[in-house]
């Protein structure tokens, strides 16, 4: 799987799984039925139907789930639909998300010169590009092909180039075939090929079990996702559809703080001990507010404040160019962030009145959103963290300031009924005077009760991305510079009372 649609999958299930496809010959549709399981409970259904006439081949996969967020169920869901030749060469695909109010579609067709020619849609806004397929991807039929070639070799490794139609992106994939096992799923025992797909990222490896028929079409799949296994299960389609489960994603995502964070403390240098499972990557970034030191194969020290320039990457052209979900060249947008930014002399002058006016705007704080685009919440003044950093990015870029949006957690004193924990959340860096400095629209504010896993530049891919280590992670302990230095702590003000307007 590709890195942001794995990421996708591990934290919403909702993209389509390489490998979960049926093969059918002759020219009638083939439709296979699978249940998505989280933690042993129902969280929603994936179908898949492929048909063939003659030399083509077209492969539809809808997955459909519903987490709960904080009371609140959120149905989400994903379509895509490849069109292949017989021997696996890519043809069309298509690609549809809901992850917020209005869908978000990618099409992609086959042009006489061999490029493809591809028009996305996020918010309401249409972009088109020109696609130079990349040389040995494959779409669903070219790897349903590949895994039924492999198959009657255990022990044997091999490569596979996935096309990820949501971002035209691909995943170099590593595949083990282990080899032939009995399986029981929900119609009965099944004799299935198991085969192995790990992808390399910057910060570990992203793994996944399929179990396969004959025909290649994978009748099971595992994967970690926030500390539990989800599971596809093929059955029939009442199985399938039967209800969901309530799964509250924000209690799964939820790390414990070792210690109460009174205000002045977060103001201040503060010093994590984090502890991974075993085999789970690198959760932190070293960003110019955060320094990341490695202990042991599963825990680090991350040191937030003290700001300064080196820790990541300098601005490069991406950094300021609008994409389908920070619009930063349209008109409403650019209109907002004149308005915003006044007279300002310079670019921290313009950040701070960007980022309260971000703060002013959004009036609505749903938690039903999903993830919306920038110029979707233009039109609705509505949403959490994710759509606050949105569009704080995109009236960043039309300004020129090079912005990026950051996935990470944050401190709360008492959060969906639970008390000292860290939950999920995204604000923005912008480049400002030499060195990234980052600004939270949702909070109001920046503190050291911020920890950064992941920076991007606005797509969802990077949110869930980084969301899906919350379920290994176990913070062990926080000390504060006071501690560090040996001095005797300051007083400590009363735990102050939750702040309506200040969620993640």
């Amino acid at each position: 799987m590709r890195n942001r649609t794995a990421a996708l999958l591990l934290v919403l299930s909702m993209c389509p799984v390489p490998g979960l496809m049926a093969h059918a010959e002759g020219a009638n549709a083939d439709t296979t039925w699978m249940t998505v399981l989280l933690g042993g409970r129902k969280i929603g259904h994936l179908e898949i139907e492929h048909q063939r006439t003659g030399d083509v081949v077209t492969t539809t996969q809808t997955l459909v789930i519903e987490l709960n967020r904080n009371g609140t169920g959120v149905p989400m869901g994903v379509t895509t639909h490849s069109t292949e030749s017989a021997a696996g060469e890519p043809l069309a695909f298509y690609s549809r998300s809901s992850l917020s109010s209005s869908d978000s579609t990618v099409e992609g067709k086959r042009q006489s010169d061999g490029n493809f020619a591809v028009s996305t849609s996020v918010g309401g806004e249409t972009r088109m590009i020109t696609l130079s397929w990349p040389p040995g991807a494959v779409l669903s039929e070219g790897q349903r092909l590949a895994l039924v070639k492999a198959a009657g070799h255990p022990g044997e490794h091999y490569e596979m180039s996935m096309f990820d139609p949501a971002s035209q992106a691909v995943a170099r994939v590593d595949m083990e075939v282990i080899g032939n096992e009995r399986v029981v799923l929900p119609d009965g025992p099944r004799m299935l090929n198991h085969q192995r797909q790990v992808l390399q990222t910057p910060r570990g490896a992203q793994t996944m079990d399929l179990w396969l028929d004959e025909q290649g079409m994978a009748r099971k799949g595992t994967l970690q996702m926030l500390g539990h296994e989800l599971e596809m299960l093929a059955c029939n389609k009442a199985c399938a559809m039967a209800p969901v489960q309530n799964v509250d994603m924000f209690r799964v995502a939820m790390v414990d703080s070792p210690r109460l964070l009174p205000p002045e403390m977060r103001n201040d240098f503060l010093r994590y001990r984090i502890h991974m499972q075993p085999g789970a990557p690198q959760p932190v970034i070293n960003t110019d507010e955060q320094h990341v030191t490695r202990l042991g194969a599963s825990d680090w020290v991350v040191d937030v404040g003290n700001a300064q320039p080196g820790g990541e990457s300098p601005p490069d052209e991406q950094d300021t160019l609008p994409n389908a979900w920070v619009q930063s060249d349209a008109p409403a947008i650019r209109q907002l962030a004149t308005r915003a930014v006044g007279g300002a002399s310079d670019d921290l002058q313009k950040m701070r009145r960007l980022r309260s006016f971000v703060s002013d705007y959004i009036t609505q704080h749903g938690l039903d959103v999903g993830y919306a685009s920038a110029l979707e919440v233009v039109r609705t003044r509505e949403g959490d963290c994710t759509e606050y950093a949105v569009l704080l990015a995109a009236l960043a870029r039309a300004e020129n300031i090079p912005t990026r949006v950051v996935t990470g957690m944050v401190y709360a004193d008492r959060f969906a009924g639970s008390s000292r924990v860290f939950v999920p959340h995204a604000w923005v860096q912008s480049w400002i005077n030499g060195r990234w400095q980052s600004f939270d629209a949702a909070l109001r504010r920046f503190d050291s009760s911020h920890i950064a896993l992941d920076t991007g530049d606005g797509d969802p891919w990077h949110f869930f991305n980084a969301a899906s280590l919350f379920g290994q992670m176990r913070i062990e302990e926080i000390s504060p510079a006071w501690q560090l230095a040996g001095n005797t702590p300051p007083s400590v003000a009363a735990e102050p009372p939750a702040s309506p307007g200040g969620r993640p």
